[in-house]
Parts: C-alpha cells; structure tokens; sequence
C-alpha cells in the first residue's frame, strides 16, 4: 500500500525544526536569485541556518554573444525568461535563512546561464510535482528541480543537461543493511520517497520483484516535501530514504543517527523545457561555455559535488540504464 502525506502548516514547522535542528545547512549563493517563498517558506524543508560558505561563482560571467545568438527573436527582444524552481534539498537547491532567497546548483547554474546569455531571470517557487505540466502549457519557460532525463519524461519534455546526479539510499544508523544493490532487499521494508519522483517510479515499477522472489512487498512512503522523508525515517515511520545521490549524501552528514547506504544508479541532470522548445540549443551552448570559462567546475566545487560533472551539455540524451537487479 503507497502512503501519501500531504503535511499541512503544523507538519511543515516540525519538519523544519528536524532538518535545521540536524543542521542540514547549506551554502550562500552570491550569484543566486531572491525569489517569493510560498507562505510559510520559512519552515520549509530546504531551509538553511549557521555558517554557510559565500563563494560567489557567478557574478563574474560574461555575456556568451555566440550562445545568445541561438535565442529565439521574442525571448531576445523580452530579455527576460521564466524559471518555476522546485526548493528541496541542498546542495541542489534550498532557503537562505531569510525564507525567500533560493540558492543551491540549480540557482547556480541558472544564474550563471541567465548571465551568459544576456538574459533577466524571473523565478518562481513551484511544487515539484507541478513544473513538468506547467512547462507543459506554456506557463513558465524552464524548470529545475534536479530533473532526471528518462524516456517517460523526454516524450513530453526536453532537457539540456548541466550535471549527472541519480538515485541513492540511506538508512538509519542502526539499520542491517549496508547497500542496496537488488530492490529485492527492501522486501518487507518501508521506504520513504517524494511524489512525482523517479524514486517512486522505480519502486513502484519493480514492487513484483518481492512476490517473485516469495517475500513481503516493500512499502512506498510518499511525501510532498523532501523534509518530511527525513523526519518519517527519524521516527521509525520508514526504513529507507530513497532520494537524490547528492542530496543524501549532504543530509546524512548533517543529521544524528543515519547512514549512507550507497548510489543505485545515474541519471543525468537537466534543465526542462517544453517539447519542441527553441530555448534548448542556446542553454546547451550557455552551459558549454560554462564549461570552458571555469565556471562550470567553481559552482560544482562551491556545492561539493564535483562527481556529478558531465563532459558536456547534451540535448534531451537518452536515459541512462537502470541496473538489472
């Protein structure tokens, strides 16, 4: 049976006071972009407090003339594009202390596009769930949300990649298990995940594995906020968090009483735009830019996560596979 919790205003406050109690902290970003937290953006996951490093990796990036030279005539004339950015997990993405400023990779590596192509950023924070199917309808230009490239999404959105991230497990301290190589091994456990996820789509898509196998299924906890993952796993409400390689890897450095399982698999990581869009060639050439002014490794070392460099931006590439087991 899937759990799914939608926590309300009481429930966010709980889930903030775990994560910052935990001092799940992240860096300040000179370069990124206030932007207009939901109500109660304060006690949002993601949310960040304490010494935060201040590197300012942006600021310095020059206009790419080539790669803005790819931008369609209205986005050129407007000057400006529109980015729906989901807040989640440092180090892709998270709060200042002030409950409106998102900084994080993603905040980054757009502003460091943004600046590159001659281009204003207008940014607003969206659930997750919903920026796919916004971008869908023409609502917002871009989305970033750590979106993985698989073929279920490439066939109604395109992706310009800026880095390779994936999936990864964690566990509490005590827990048996020390990697998670064969979903078969969450058989009879409770695995907690965010909705709209590939973490839930991999769960959800490989649960008769347990049944073949003649054991308990395994079940998925579903949950709006990535917060609240940590505090289900916390309390003993689930056995496993299933989230982002490098999203796990941060948060259990940050928090008492929890584990590093291991990296399930790879995806890359990119921009999502609508299918069909003519933004896409002038990103991939922004970001490759990035790439040979420096810029690209300064934000990667900024966030600690120089093993999710990518040798260069690609368009909507095709998904990486899943292990077999």
């Amino acid at each position: 049976m899937t759990t799914r919790t939608r926590p309300g205003t009481a429930r966010t406050a709980l889930v903030f006071t775990l994560i910052t109690g935990a001092a799940l902290t992240l860096t300040a970003c000179a370069g990124g972009d206030p932007a207009t937290a939901p109500a109660g953006a304060s006690g949002a996951p993601g949310a960040a407090k304490g010494a935060l490093p201040t590197e300012d990796v942006v600021s310095a990036v020059k206009k790419n003339e080539a790669a803005a030279k790819l931008l369609p005539a209205d986005v050129r004339q407007r000057g400006s594009f529109t980015i729906a950015s989901s807040v989640a997990t440092p180090p892709s993405s998270a709060y200042l202390p002030d409950g409106k400023t998102v900084v994080g990779v993603d905040a980054d590596f757009a502003a460091a596009v943004a600046k590159a192509l001659g281009l204003e950023l207008k940014r607003e924070v969206v659930g997750f769930e919903a920026i796919l199917p916004a971008l869908g309808s023409g609502k917002y230009d871009v989305g970033t949300g750590n979106f993985g490239v698989t073929e279920e999404r490439r066939k109604a959105i395109d992706f310009v990649t800026y880095i390779n991230d994936g999936q990864g497990f964690a566990s509490r301290a005590d827990s048996p298990l020390k990697a998670v190589t064969d979903l078969t091994q969450l058989c009879g456990l409770k695995v907690a995940v965010n909705a709209g996820t590939t973490f839930e789509r991999t769960l959800e898509q490989n649960k008769g594995r347990c049944a073949e196998a003649g054991r308990k299924p395994y079940e998925v906890n579903v949950y709006s906020e990535t917060g609240a993952i940590w505090m289900s796993l916390q309390q003993g409400r689930s056995d496993v968090v299933m989230n982002t390689i490098n999203g796990v890897r941060y948060a259990v450095t940050q928090q008492k009483n929890v584990k590093f399982l291991n990296e399930y698999r790879r995806l890359d990581v990119g921009f999502a735009f609508k299918k069909g869009t003519p933004l896409a060639p002038a990103f991939q050439a922004a970001v490759n830019g990035l790439k040979a002014d420096g810029t690209y490794d300064r934000i990667l070392r900024k966030w600690g996560v120089t093993g999710s460099g990518i040798a260069t931006s690609q368009i909507s590439p095709p998904e990486i596979p899943a292990p077999k087991k």
